[in-house]
């Protein structure tokens, strides 16, 4: 006979893999380090696989561990759907969200889906907008939340996922090896923008602003075309581009943070419940970053 997972200890393993800790996990579960150890023993000893690779640092995900976590969080969220649908009252209503293009085909289908199945009478009006913009739209109360990108200063939201910002590429040109490096980016309040030039002038590589857009797309194209050279998250990578390494001229710009911001005053059931989801499915990461304290 197949053995049963337990869902408290896959929740538990993925607050230690979205944590990076033991000890963060524990308490983001509400629970002791011990009972977490135990925890995971028990569900290792389930698969029968291990899932965490132990040393004298810490510990860290292995193989399995890093395959689990896709397939935990599926059964996990799962679980929270079917109890939300018949353990808490239905919901209704509209929530205005607003998030940057450059996550909307990310992380909006799956999100929007599962958010349809858990509460159907609920309308989400998306509005895609840079994040400055989004987060004025927030201020003057005009959207309820919104997934916006914190970069260079301190978050004024709640942070849910930490990401690289990465130089890209054509595979099939090479824009990149220009004297003067042709960049395609958003506008000039761009976050990433102002990362990227700023890692060039202090770097002394010649650039020049060949394309702007607000569309996440249009500058996908421009890069897949060997017209130009863009920065984006490394999650927003697609095939036909590469990544370009500090050996070839582009220096690191470092990470930046991904986080919620809700307009002022007490957020309505359904926008907790859509943030809620937008939590677990950003949440993830293919695999434990840092060692446990």
């Amino acid at each position: 006979m197949v053995p049963n997972l337990d869902i408290d200890q896959l929740k538990t393993f993925l607050a230690i893999a979205d944590t990076g800790s033991f000890t963060r996990a524990a308490d983001e579960v509400h629970k002791t380090q011990s009972a977490v150890s135990m925890q995971m023993k028990r569900l290792e000893d389930t698969v029968g696989l291990s899932l965490f690779i132990r040393d004298g640092r810490g510990v860290r995900l292995s193989r399995e561990g890093e395959r689990m976590v896709e397939q935990a969080r599926k059964l996990a969220g799962l679980n929270d759907d079917i109890m939300s649908a018949f353990t808490k009252p239905e919901l209704s209503g509209t929530v205005r969200l607003g998030t940057p293009d450059d996550y909307a085909d990310l992380f909006l289908p799956e999100v929007m889906a599962r958010f349809a199945r858990s509460h159907p009478r609920v309308t989400v009006d998306v509005e895609c907008l840079p994040s400055g913009r989004l987060s004025e739209l927030i201020a003057s109360g005009q959207l309820d939340l919104s997934l916006v990108t914190f970069c260079g200063k301190a978050p004024e939201g709640d942070v849910i996922r930490r990401e690289e910002l990465v130089w890209v590429t054509s595979q099939r040109h090479a824009a990149h090896s220009l004297d003067v490096v042709p960049l395609a980016t958003a506008d000039a309040s761009c976050s990433w923008r102002k990362l990227a030039t700023a890692a060039l002038d202090k770097a002394g590589r010649k650039y020049r602003i060949a394309y702007t857009s607000p569309n996440r797309l249009a500058i996908d194209a421009a890069v897949l075309q060997g017209l130009a050279v863009a920065a984006m998250a490394d999650i927003c990578v697609r095939p036909g581009m590469r990544v370009l390494k500090p050996s070839e001229g582009f220096p690191s710009m470092g990470a930046f943070d991904i986080g919620l911001l809700f307009k002022a005053g007490k957020p309505a059931p359904a926008t907790m419940a859509l943030s809620q989801h937008i939590r677990d499915s950003l949440g993830a990461n293919s695999a434990l970053r840092a060692a446990a304290e």
